[in-house]
């Protein structure tokens, strides 16, 4: 009996762990295969594939972002292949189970919850007695003596041993591809916490694999080449001393490869924090945090145990050893959250600074206490996967409307670095706060239609200083404005709140400038702006800095570049304030002014990167040369 084992991956560089946890435990006494596609691959190829491998059981891994996907892909199979026995399991079907059944006919089984021991238990019974009754947790159709098919949905299956399972780690298969695909790993099972909108606080507790076959699994992906593995732990950091010893190991054993975690920071103990800040090497390490909200109402009503203050300091301490990037969550449109107490939810982590802020849309998810309480609050939301809302008694959908343009424009510019030093200075200067500069640049984005068109890196440059100079042409009043967030019908209206008075738009433009070199491996080949200087002034300065690059720096001296290979491997600006005291001590001084010199690859174009330097000038200086 030939078996694949199938799931359609949100991107290809994506494994599915669930497929080689299905395989490990009945690979033994079956012939099987996993082919793993992606939702972007066109259905035709996806069966086509499928029907090449001539399967008897084809198994599909259901999630969320898959589901419509692979229904189009088991419609297809179905009727190339009427003889195929079709199994569905995964999360999004482990809930509703009969729901489904009845919205597929197609669909021959539904394993419901952890599948190792069930989807074997089904695939005995299919091969031999066909006594599908005996099946725990399987949701299976039944025909009667008279002919009426009748669903079945069967008791569930206890929780598995885990020191039972093999590991789904180490099928040779995997190995030339671990390098250049994200592994996910699991040292445990379950979540022992209870929000409301998460399917992991349906399972109470924590189950833990047996500690030394993780190290000795982990050991085995580094050694085979793994460059990037993610712990699909809910609370990695939930026992201190389980995860210390893990820490611990990991550091000593990394190899270059990466390690991302989801903790709860909260209650990240204060030695651990100190231990990785003495000894983990920079870039190993990855934290995702789930802030989600920092109203205390909401995280009450969603059963979320956090303290904000604890969060705060844990994320701190993190970020002030350099170690270790963290990616904060969001979730826009909890119960008792508006426009207005999302705004402060936001600005209060954006105040953090993390290395990468994801802002989601509330998803109702079938079994989550959020789901069955969606009258309570109001929710309306998509019939089908995703389940996102589109709005509550609290966020209309207008509201939800704009709040997506803030993701846009935070996924493009925050989360995507480019231009670092530019968005602190606007963000800290010259609006109410970071939610408004998101909010107001997403406006003008949607506004202009540029959500509709594609864009380089030259592109987002110059919209965003279109929207600056728009907004810094705006009049500012006698009297202060009031900075508090809008409605959204006040902001539709007037869509540029004033500009405060404490920024200079030539400073945004000179650390647009900054920025703009800096994201570049090479020299580019143009600019985004009027590029001022003479040819003249130009040579000038590149025959200055070839004699004197004592005058710049000692750093810049040691380089030793003559004339000819700054012209080719090094650009240089003029900016009217000194960028050094800036980028020291967050202060505009207008007495010097800088002349930026930007050196790519060392000067020897090697395309290792931009460093930039300082040369302080006074005001003569700069037009003389």
């Amino acid at each position: 009996m030939k078996v694949v084992l199938a799931t359609l991956n949100a991107k290809f560089i994506h494994t599915s762990l669930a497929l080689r946890c299905l395989k490990a435990y009945s690979a033994h006494e079956f012939d099987i295969d996993i082919a793993e596609y992606t939702i972007k691959d066109p259905a035709m190829n996806i069966v086509g594939d499928l029907f090449a491998r001539d399967p008897d059981v084809i198994g599909f891994s259901c999630y969320i972002w898959n589901i419509e996907e692979t229904i189009t892909v088991i419609d297809m199979l179905r009727k190339i292949k009427p003889s195929l026995r079709i199994v569905l399991g995964g999360p999004e079907v482990s809930y509703d189970t009969g729901f489904w059944l009845e919205r597929l006919p197609q669909v021959d089984y539904i394993v419901v919850g952890e599948g190792e021991e069930t989807f074997h238990h089904l695939l005995t019974e299919i091969r031999d007695a066909q006594k599908f009754h005996m099946v725990f947790g399987l949701g299976y159709r039944k025909l009667d003596a008279d002919g009426t098919e009748k669903i079945i949905v069967n008791p569930p299956r206890p929780k598995l041993d885990l020191a039972s399972l093999p590991t789904p780690y180490r099928f040779a298969e995997d190995v030339p591809s671990l390098g250049s695909r994200v592994v996910y790993f699991e040292t445990s099972r379950g979540c022992p916490f209870s929000c409301q909108f998460c399917l992991s606080s349906i399972e109470v507790g924590v189950r833990y694999f047996d500690k030394e076959r993780t190290k000795a699994d982990l050991l085995y992906l580094i050694d085979s080449g793994a460059k990037l593995i993610k712990f699909v732990d809910r609370t990695f950091n939930i026992k201190r001393d389980y995860a210390l010893e893990i820490f611990q190991f990991l550091i000593e054993n990394h190899r270059g490869t990466v390690f991302q975690f989801e903790i709860t920071a909260d209650i990240m103990r204060p030695e651990v924090l100190d231990y990785l800040a003495e000894h983990a090497p920079p870039g190993i390490f990855r934290f995702e945090i789930g802030v989600q909200s920092t109203n205390d109402i909401t995280n009450e009503a969603v059963q979320r145990r956090q303290n904000f203050k604890k969060l705060t300091r844990t994320v701190m301490k993190v970020k002030e050893s350099g170690k270790i990037d963290q990616h904060l969550d969001l979730i826009a449109g909890l119960p008792h959250e508006d426009y207005n107490t999302f705004r402060k939810t936001f600005n209060d982590v954006f105040e953090l600074r993390p290395e990468e802020l994801q802002l989601g849309f509330l998803k109702m998810l079938r079994g989550t206490g959020m789901r069955l309480d969606a009258d309570k609050y109001g929710y309306i939301y998509m019939d089908r996967a995703p389940y996102e809302m589109l709005g509550n008694n609290l966020l209309p959908f207008s509201d939800l409307v704009r709040i997506k343009r803030v993701e846009d424009v935070l996924e493009k510019y925050w989360n995507a670095h480019r231009m670092d030093h530019a968005l602190l200075y606007l963000v800290g200067n010259a609006f109410p706060s970071a939610f408004d500069f998101f909010q107001q640049f997403g406006d003008y984005w949607e506004g202009r239609g540029w959500q509709k068109i594609g864009h380089q890196l030259e592109d987002l440059f110059s919209r965003l200083w279109a929207f600056l100079e728009e907004y810094h042409a705006k009049p500012v009043s006698a009297e202060p404005a009031e900075r508090s967030a809008n409605s959204s019908a006040e902001q539709s209206a007037n869509p540029l709140t004033e500009p405060s008075a404490g920024w200079q738009l030539d400073v945004a433009l000179g650390l647009m400038k900054l920025d703009y070199f800096l994201n570049h491996n090479y020299k580019p080949r143009k600019v985004w702006w009027d590029f001022t200087m003479d040819k003249p002034e130009w040579s000038g300065w590149m025959q200055q800095l070839a004699a004197h690059p004592g005058d710049v720096s000692e750093a810049f001296g040691t380089l030793g570049l003559g004339e000819k290979e700054l012209h080719k491997h090094a650009v240089i600006e003029r900016l009217p304030f000194d960028l050094e005291r800036y980028l020291s001590e967050g202060v505009v001084a207008r007495e010097t002014e800088t002349l930026l010199i930007v050196v790519y690859g060392g000067g020897r174009g090697e395309g290792t990167g931009a460093k930039h330097y300082m040369l302080r000038l006074a005001r003569e200086q700069m037009v003389t040369g």
